[in-house]
């Protein structure tokens, strides 16, 4: 082990522990600690794991591994890809690590990829200790832009055929690439007959969520929910049961309330927004998800594939495509089979259509 120490290594074991999937960890055994940093934005881990080679992670949660890493990178971006007819121009939002990139130029139509990440430090990071994600950096199509993504797209009209989000968690640098004014201006950087594939980060509010609307049913069952109307419903019940109190001890009682209520509020409005996890631990949003994008969009799916070290071993993706008749869910484009087993190490044209297949319970909470 080296000297270097982090907060979520002890003992030799990285531990993934998170309030966005309660109840559950994911650890991995600790050979070497390469490298950590605090970059303008986020935390930046990377270390050697016994089994799972070189470890990405930012802000305390896993965004990548060299043993699993394609089965992401080449679903988020072939299930676009290969779902236009002829992908010239592909934005490539977030990525830094490269893998999406890495993807795109497999493509020998492209003539143009534009990746744009926030954070310099994981795209120099990962040009240093993820050759072979980063390996997408060097070809000549591909330009970089270090900046916000959402700024970024305000620029542009009409002018990509693929737009691909590989953002991490919906906190911190990626937070305005969860919500629904970021998936209008997706649509309208689409030319006619673009394709979107976008990842969502895993949330996990929904029991206090639940406890949330319970005390607005408890207190005001015949109105529509809001914070300032629950908090006042709270207040107004706790006082009649503590009406003995000082006038101090009560405004500091619903201070401290006002504190709490306003905080989840504003974590929960940016959280709740625009998730795409899987169906294990997020199925009612990612129902919102599809409802949402479907305002947006007039083609939307939703598939997913199967990572190790990813919660509950499983992501999912929206798919949307200005098309309304274009049939995603079957790949436009294919590779000849002999060469597709060479390029590829997990999609193929059978798992693309597979990708979009449900197991009955999430199928009919999507229907």
């Amino acid at each position: 082990m080296s000297e270097i120490a982090h907060p979520t290594i002890k003992d030799g074991w990285f531990r993934e522990i998170s309030e966005m999937w309660p109840g559950q960890a994911m650890t991995l055994k600790v050979n070497n600690i390469i490298h950590h940093e605090k970059s303008q934005y986020q935390d930046v881990l990377i270390f050697e794991s016994s089994d799972y080679g070189t470890v990405l992670v930012l802000d305390n949660v896993i965004q990548c591994t060299e043993r699993d890493e394609f089965a992401y990178q080449e679903m988020i971006t072939h299930l676009a890809m290969n779902s236009h007819p002829d992908p010239k121009k592909v934005l490539v939002i977030g990525g830094g690590d490269g893998g999406v990139l890495r993807e795109v130029i497999k493509h020998d139509c492209v003539e143009e990829a534009i990746l744009c990440d926030i954070d310099e430090a994981v795209i120099r990071l990962s040009k240093q200790y993820l050759p072979g994600m980063a390996v997408g950096f060097q070809d000549p199509r591909v330009k970089v832009h270090v900046g916000d993504g959402f700024k970024f797209l305000e620029e542009y009209k009409n002018e990509f055929d693929v737009i691909i989000t590989d953002s991490s968690d919906p906190e911190g640098p990626a937070e305005s690439l969860f919500q629904k004014p970021y998936f209008e201006l997706l649509f309208g950087a689409l030319k006619e007959g673009g394709v979107i594939t976008t990842q969502g980060c895993t949330f996990s509010f929904i029991c206090v969520n639940l406890v949330i609307y319970f005390l607005w049913w408890l207190f005001y069952p015949s109105i529509t929910p809001h914070f300032g109307i629950a908090f006042w419903g709270v207040y107004d019940r706790f006082w009649r049961w503590h009406g003995h109190w000082h006038w101090r001890w009560r405004l500091a009682f619903s201070s401290i309330l006002v504190l709490i209520f306003n905080s989840y509020f504003i974590y929960l409005k940016h959280m709740l927004t625009y998730t795409a996890e899987n169906q294990w631990l997020h199925l009612p949003l990612i129902t919102k998800l599809k409802k949402d994008c479907k305002e947006v969009f007039p083609n939307v799916e939703y598939a997913y594939t199967t990572i190790p070290t990813y919660p509950s071993g499983q992501i999912g993706f929206m798919v949307c495509c200005k098309d309304a008749n274009r049939d995603t869910k079957t790949p436009l484009r294919t590779w000849p089979a002999e060469k597709e087993e060479t390029i590829n190490r997990y999609y193929n044209a059978a798992i693309h259509k597979a990708s979009f297949v449900l197991p009955n319970f999430a199928r009919a909470a999507l229907r």
